[in-house]
């Protein structure tokens, strides 16, 4: 018998997923990894950069806040408070991931955790006006981890740096590297991650490339016995 008992539901964690991309002149492309083969969740496939929100993202502190029409979003069907948690936990994982930093100038106030000392050093805060919320998705039943994610588009241009300097990232994604966003679903991707490419594909296009603004974001909920597709207004 494992620890957690054979009967009992996988707790769903909140999780935030990051596409960052940028303009080409073949097309916008768009940041992506590989995860290990051993991995327990989604081994060898290509994703982007993301993971679980921790406790102390809350209280994470940005040079400027979420776009008021992102936020409200993510507050459908979720805690208020926890759009700003979702924003910062997006901007670390791309910053552990990635070795990437969305930030702008300001000074930290209080203690700093050590997952941020980062931008303490090059005297940047996270910037969660840089993101844009773009989709949601629930892990369906049966997978040994389940996340209610939710994904933010962001421009490459709001990166602090270089972005072709991944030197700074850890280990958790291999062969990091700019895929065309039209020859990303080519990749060995999570099924919901080739949904999520080709939302943003969509969304893109029909901005020409701009920063998208969407009237609203789909939702695939399998939080419960049956598989639900909304849209959050």
């Amino acid at each position: 018998m494992s620890e957690r008992a054979a009967d009992a539901p996988l707790r769903i964690r909140d999780a935030a997923t990051i596409l960052l991309v940028r303009r080409a002149p073949e097309g916008p492309q768009v940041l992506m990894g590989m995860r290990g083969a051993g991995a327990a969740f989604m081994p060898s496939k290509y994703v982007f950069p993301g993971g679980a929100v921790d406790v102390g993202d809350a209280a994470v502190p940005f040079a400027a806040p979420l776009n008021p029409a992102c936020a409200a979003r993510l507050a459908e069907r979720a805690p208020a408070e926890l759009a700003g948690a979702l924003a910062a936990a997006a901007v670390r994982e791309l910053w552990e991931e990635t070795g990437l930093m969305l930030g702008a100038p300001g000074r930290w106030p209080g203690p700093v955790p050590r997952d941020w000392q980062g931008f303490v050093d090059a005297g940047l805060l996270p910037d969660a006006s840089a993101l844009t919320f773009v989709f949601r998705a629930i892990t369906p039943p049966g997978r040994p981890r389940r996340f209610d994610a939710r994904f933010f588009l962001a421009d490459a241009d709001a990166v602090h740096g270089d972005a072709d300097d991944f030197s700074r990232a850890c280990d958790e994604l291999s062969h990091l590297h700019w895929v065309a966003l039209a020859e990303a679903r080519r990749l060995n991707l999570p099924f919901i991650t080739e949904v999520a490419v080709a939302e943003v594909a969509a969304l893109l296009a029909r901005n020409g490339g701009a920063r998208p603004r969407p009237e609203n974001v789909p939702f695939f909920d399998n939080a419960g016995a049956h598989s639900t597709f909304r849209r959050l207004q």
